[in-house]
């Protein structure tokens, strides 16, 4: 493949600015105003240091799990990101294409530029669906249905965006939104304005500002899918999740592109499993660049990781074959990262594996 063979994700991320018009690298890279967040989302794994174990048997590491149920190869998923034929003319169906090639599980955007039939059809694969609440409840519902009668397997419920964030570089450079296929005769994302980002005005004409947890109630009666919500960064929030039962919670924020100052991630995850204990999945969305990243979120408690930018810069960059390389390279770190930690399977990987800041206060404080 030449010299400019990417060794890691972030080497895509380069390639992909250098292949994507400023607009939609922007679109993809940016997050919401200072971009704090954002930089900490990544910049938070780097203040966590692994504890490794020595002289154990790793000549066989297993990394394969179950997700709610289903088999997959590795504790790793696609995160739901939106648009991808902004990154490449064939868009999802070739992210679909590498995520089964890969046997990890896929998560489809509700913003997805191809149709939950043009994915479902294009290979046979375990597939989530993410879902926002729309002001009109039955476009919401049909698109459950239709992820539902096309062997979706459960429902991602983005709970941080009653309104849209305010991205500074969508604005600067008028970002406009494609026409999406799945609401075509539903909604339009035409929007004459010439303020800002026309993903802003659509935004706002279609995302319901007042869906609050009485409403979760609603989404149970119209499927009969698992249901995660997408977007939980609090003790109190995972509290209420529990009791209004849902299948599990995903510690989000968004990839910072929704409120700014928030923690990342990383930092948010261990309040959110000691609430939990247990009582159901929590996966883990954001910053993930490195299998340290992945080896890091296990042992802080998480399930499983979803990944987001790496798989659209890599679609960007090589298409399918961007998207599979920028898997199996996460795969393959994470391997060698469990076998110089000592843990042959994932259930060895503990919270002695890591030292966190919290630790450190702790330590300091003895």
């Amino acid at each position: 493949m030449g010299d400019d063979e990417p060794v890691n994700v972030k080497e895509y991320q380069q390639l992909a600015k250098q292949a994507l018009p400023k607009m939609y690298y922007d679109f993809f890279a940016g997050g919401s105003e200072d971009q704090h967040t954002l930089k900490e989302n990544v910049e938070a794994f780097k203040r966590i240091t692994l504890r490794p174990r020595i002289l154990v048997d790793v000549s066989k590491i297993d990394m394969s799990t179950t997700i709610l149920g289903y088999k997959t190869s590795a504790p790793i998923m696609i995160a739901p990101t939106s648009m991808h034929k902004l990154a490449h003319p064939q868009g999802e169906i070739l992210t679909a294409k590498a995520a089964a090639a890969c046997n990890v599980i896929m998560g489809l955007s509700f913003s997805s530029t191809c149709t939950i039939e043009e994915v479902a059809s294009s290979c046979n694969a375990v597939r989530f669906f993410q879902l926002y609440m729309y002001k009109r409840r039955e476009i919401s519902a049909l698109m459950v249905k239709r992820a539902e009668i096309n062997g979706f397997k459960a429902i991602l419920l983005t709970v941080d965006s009653p309104k849209l964030g305010r991205r500074e570089a969508d604005i600067k450079n008028k970002m406009i939104a494609p026409q999406l296929k799945n609401f075509e005769g539903l909604v339009s994302t035409e929007v004459h304005d010439s303020e800002g980002s026309n993903l802003e005005a659509y935004a706002s004409r279609t995302l319901d500002p007042s869906f609050s947890w009485k409403d979760i109630a609603w989404l149970k009666s119209v499927t009969k899918l698992p249901i995660l919500i997408k977007g939980v960064l609090t003790r109190e929030d995972v509290i209420k999740a529990m009791e209004i039962g849902v299948e599990g919670v995903i510690v989000s924020n968004h990839g910072a592109r929704q409120l700014d100052y928030v923690p990342a991630t990383i930092d948010a995850l261990e309040e959110v499993v000691l609430t939990v204990q247990g009582r159901i999945p929590v996966l883990f969305d954001g910053g993930i660049r490195r299998g340290t990243d992945v080896f890091k979120a296990l042992a802080l408690g998480a399930q499983a990781v979803m990944v987001g930018r790496p798989i659209v810069f890599g679609l960007a960059a090589k298409g399918e074959y961007g998207v599979k390389r920028a898997i199996e390279m996460l795969k393959d770190e994470l391997e060698l990262t469990m076998a110089l930690s000592g843990c042959p399977t994932l259930s060895d990987i503990t919270r002695n594996h890591v030292r966190t800041q919290i630790d450190d206060h702790r330590h300091s404080r003895l």
